[in-house]
């Protein structure tokens, strides 16, 4: 009697589990059949961009991709098809797999945006018969054809895997691409011989480009200046400049700022500093974007160096522009000069400029790390009323800051103050701020960041 009683109890847990796992099964096919949003109330456009980030994570990652994409009821617009190409540029497969799905679609016609961009992922992998084929079905059935920018990508691609031949090839059948040997497709050729130590080949292309009256410009003198560099012939490169100059083709920067970026991209970065100081020194003025290249290359390692750098060459008339206090000010105040930092804002608010979040974000930072809170919290308010407004990132390194420095208080108040101004916290900042009220004995300031979170998310 004993024994009928487990065999049926067993019989009734197996039937029980199986249907939980069915049950469990439809639940996940059907999370899968719906894109979710993060809030309820989520704005059309965080909507819109939801739906890609869905699409784009089954685009990667779905092995029957084709089948969970037709169970989705979306509309398949040429702009949803480039960003979801895009952001999985690095999954050739799966991204053609998606793009010939997009195709069978009655409602949907390719335009050349989506199409180079396969084609650019293709080339990138060094899958070119595919890649091929694809150009030839596409232009055959749909009359699009290839920019020079993107033919340039597909030279710039052989050239890096080391497919010179094909590179010539593609660059001397330019026409049957229905596409004009412009100066984007000499650069990317130039490009690709001198990544493969052709310089012959490069000065023969050189000489050709100026016996059919293409006028060379900073990307052509660049190529070939960073290519003496990298194989360490500082002679020849100034050799070229001199040649060049003579000829009456004057780089559209002074000689000495490209072999000063020339040796920064191979690498000699002492040796482009001694050159800097040495313009400096003899009162000549270097480019603002060599000047920054150089800074963004050296404050890695010696910040002090970048700052006198900085106010020798302004003393001498260069005016930087908004990239030179992109690099400058993070660097700075991640060192823990805030006085210097504060130096560089001031100076970058008097040139009639705005600070941005990603700007004045390092030094609230740098004053959080030191201690310094009534000192973030004054100059945070400041800048929320001279500057542009703060970013959903800022918020949360503020309230991550606050909390490791147990003033939960003031981290539940910004959590407050980004809600109202439209922007979601992120889960972690919640928990964190929750767990720390609570601890600190705050129960009523937790539960209504508890409710907080619950109206934003629906959970």
């Amino acid at each position: 009697m004993n024994r009928l009683l487990r065999n049926a109890a067993n019989a009734m847990l197996k039937r029980y589990a199986k249907l939980i796992l069915t049950t469990s099964k439809t639940l996940i096919l059907n999370f899968h059949s719906f894109p979710k949003t993060l809030t309820t109330a989520a704005s059309p456009r965080d909507e819109y961009f939801a739906v890609i980030h869905h699409v784009s994570n089954i685009v990667r990652r779905d092995f029957y991709l084709e089948r969970t994409l037709n169970k989705l009821r979306i509309h398949v617009t040429p702009e949803l098809v480039f960003r979801v190409l895009r952001a999985c540029s690095t999954a050739p497969t799966p991204s053609l797999r998606f793009f010939n799905w997009a195709l069978s679609h009655p409602s949907y016609t390719p335009t050349s945006l989506e199409f180079e961009q396969i084609v650019t992922t293709l080339a990138h992998a060094n899958n070119y018969q595919t890649m091929w084929s694809l150009i030839r079905q596409v232009s055959l059935l749909h009359r699009l054809s290839l920019s020079p920018a993107a033919v340039a990508t597909l030279i710039d691609a052989y050239g890096h895997h080391r497919h010179i031949d094909q590179a010539v090839e593609v660059f001397n059948k330019a026409a049957v691409l229905n596409c004009p040997q412009t100066l984007p497709l000499y650069n990317a050729l130039l490009k690709s011989l001198c990544h493969n130590r052709l310089f012959h080949g490069a000065y023969a292309l050189l000489r050709r480009m100026l016996r059919k009256g293409v006028h060379p410009d900073k990307t052509t003198y660049s190529v070939l200046v960073n290519a003496w560099c990298s194989s360490g012939k500082l002679r020849e490169a100034k050799l070229f400049l001199r040649e060049m100059s003579d000829k009456g083709f004057n780089p559209p920067l002074r000689g000495r700022d490209l072999l000063v970026e020339g040796l920064l991209n191979a690498g000699y970065v002492e040796s482009a500093k001694g050159m800097v100081r040495k313009m400096i020194k003899e009162g000549i003025v270097p480019d603002v974007g060599t000047f920054n290249a150089v800074v963004e290359t050296v404050c890695k390692e010696d910040v002090q160096f970048c700052v006198d750098l900085y106010h020798e060459v302004c003393a001498l008339g260069m005016v930087p522009d908004v990239n030179t206090y992109k690099i400058l000010i993070p660097a700075v105040s991640k060192s823990g000069s805030i006085d210097e930092a504060f130096r560089l804002l001031n100076n970058f608010v008097e040139d009639g400029n705005r600070p941005f979040p990603s700007l004045y974000a390092p030094v609230i930072k740098a004053l959080c790390r030191r201690g310094q809170f009534d000192d973030a919290f004054c100059f945070f308010g400041d800048m929320k009323a001279k500057a542009h407004p703060p970013n959903r990132p800022l918020y949360t390194m503020l309230i991550t800051m606050c909390g490791r420095a147990g003033k939960f208080v003031e981290a539940a108040n910004y959590l407050f103050e980004m809600t109202e101004m439209g922007l979601v916290p992120i889960s972690r900042c919640f928990d964190m701020v929750t767990d720390g009220l609570k601890n600190s004995g705050k129960h009523d300031l937790a539960s209504r960041v508890q409710q907080l979170e619950v109206s934003i998310r629906g959970v």
